[in-house]
């Protein structure tokens, strides 16, 4: 016992130096220059101010106020990890640009949990860019002109068959029956209306409200569901995968599964847990995003009827084409030619942002206009608030395509959701035009995607007149883009042909 005050003496004494180094290193150290801005609450920081739900065509009360107050370039505490926050294009830019230099992805662990750790969301590095070549094999520019482009326009002839003369439904729902049977095909050969399609959406459905809600893993919240209804998707491809590999073994193999199931057993060396993660990553990816971007180009054309009208004598013009020709099948020529509707969907994705911000981390010390980015601290390239600068973009919140021409045809004036559709081209739109992000991680889906929308366009002119049954449901960023009504609209048949 008398040793006792003699050891903590030595300790002390050994200890005092060790402290009195370490605080003279911090002291030559220099302090990083951070950006402005604040930490909020311990852990949760602040995560619930900037999830908080706001309309879709802004960037919310939290990002005006952080902008105005700190620039465009800001730190904060975000899912329990302190950020830099990013609405500034040439940053964005940066961050895009050095994927797996400077930053790489990283999102929330929640996310990995419930679309899988082999999910091209999450992977990085080797693993991610195989995974992707595999996509974009199967997504090639030959593949879309000689197949996809007549399943999307079978899928989408499909769904507006069943509409009938006034009647009102959700398009928000129309759009994901579309988007989820062109993905159950091109993915698996899943016929649509089939007992077992049928029920792989009402798990897929399940599946999406947890991926999209508070990951908290207990009975009968959302997410546990999720997990289950995971289960039951995953068990469901790899009955389908088992069914495969035994035909290819017997070579009893279809001609018609012409699919991504297949494509993947027959060229590459996946493991069975990376290809079920792959599919169903593929499977979410494809037609949670188009189906969105369908339903917004729905919600935003009816407030600028000129657009619908020089929509309706572009595809009026191609319809006649076609039927002098005795032509039926919609082709790549005719795609090409829809000039106007490619500035319909890029205003769209501009002004709907379906994609609002991406999750990255520094992998090492990033200093950018002299602000310094700690390694290991997350980074989040928020596109929306790229897409809405007015100092980009004018007059951002109005929904004008005439903005993607390169003409400045003054008589292109029309009545837009929110204001006037004025003409005029942006010269800055395009460099700073980022829907489905860049770099190395650009979305391998990006071009399926603007050929769903322009195909569905181009039928929807042709046979429909619309109207929102419902004003008060917009657009609204939860931070995923969702109609909280389901967008009901009112249809009346019509043909221009």
């Amino acid at each position: 016992m008398s040793d006792s005050p003699l050891t903590l003496c030595s300790f002390i004494s050994l200890l005092l130096p060790l402290l009195l180094i370490f605080i003279l290193f911090r002291r030559k150290q220099p302090r990083p220059n951070l950006p402005p801005g604040r930490m909020g609450w311990p852990f949760l920081g602040e995560t619930i101010g900037y999830l908080k739900p706001y309309s879709a065509t802004t960037v919310g009360e939290y990002m005006e106020q952080h902008i105005a107050r700190y620039g465009k370039i800001y730190k904060s505490k975000l899912f329990g990890e302190p950020a830099i926050v990013s609405a500034d294009a040439g940053l964005n830019r940066f961050i895009l640009q050095n994927e797996g230099k400077l930053f790489e992805c990283s999102y929330p662990r929640s996310i990995g949990g419930i679309l899988g750790k082999w999910s091209m969301l999450v992977l990085v590095g080797d693993m991610h860019r195989d995974m992707r070549v595999i996509s974009l094999n199967f997504l090639s520019h030959a593949r879309l002109r000689t197949h996809l482009l007549k399943e999307v326009e079978k899928h989408t002839l499909l769904v507006l068959s069943s509409w009938t003369e006034n009647s009102t439904f959700s398009a928000q729902d129309e759009a994901k029956k579309f988007t989820f049977n062109l993905m159950a095909s091109h993915i698996m050969s899943l016929d649509p209306g089939n007992l077992e399609t049928e029920q792989l959406k009402k798990e897929y459905v399940t599946f999406m409200k947890g991926v999209v809600s508070a990951p908290l893993n207990f009975p009968g919240t959302a997410y546990r569901r999720a997990l289950k209804s995971r289960s039951t998707i995953l068990n469901f491809i790899e009955g389908k995968m088992e069914e495969r590999l035994k035909r290819m073994k017997e070579g009893n193999e279809s001609l018609e599964e012409d699919d991504l199931l297949n494509w993947v057993l027959k060229h590459s060396n996946l493991s069975t847990e990376q290809i079920l993660d792959l599919i169903l990553s593929l499977l979410f990816a494809g037609h949670e995003t188009s189906s969105v971007a369908i339903a917004l180009a729905i919600y935003f054309l009816p407030g600028c009827p000129r657009a619908i009208q020089q929509l309706r004598e572009e595809h009026t013009k191609i319809a006649k084409a076609k039927k002098e020709a005795g032509e039926t099948e919609l082709t790549w020529e005719d795609y090409k030619s829809m000039e106007f509707t490619h500035c319909v969907v890029n205003e769209t994705l501009r002004l709907g942002n379906v994609v609002r911000f991406l999750h990255r981390k520094a992998l090492k010390d990033v200093r950018y206009k002299g602000y310094d980015i700690p390694c290991g601290w997350k980074v989040l390239p928020v596109i929306a608030a790229v897409h809405l600068d007015p100092s980009l973009f004018d007059q951002p919140q109005h929904f004008n395509p005439w903005r993607w021409q390169n003409n400045n045809n003054s008589n292109n004036n029309g009545s837009g959701r929110g204001g006037s559709c004025p003409s005029g081209s942006n010269s800055k739109a395009s460099h700073n035009f980022m829907p489905f992000g860049g770099g190395p991680r650009l979305c391998a889906g990006s071009e399926l995607a603007k050929l769903e929308m322009a195909v569905f366009v181009h039928h929807l002119v042709l046979n429909f007149q619309w109207h929102l049954a419902d004003e008060t449901d917009q657009a609204y960023a939860y931070p995923f883009v969702d109609f909280p009504k389901g967008l009901p609209i009112t249809v009346q048949r019509h043909s221009l042909i």
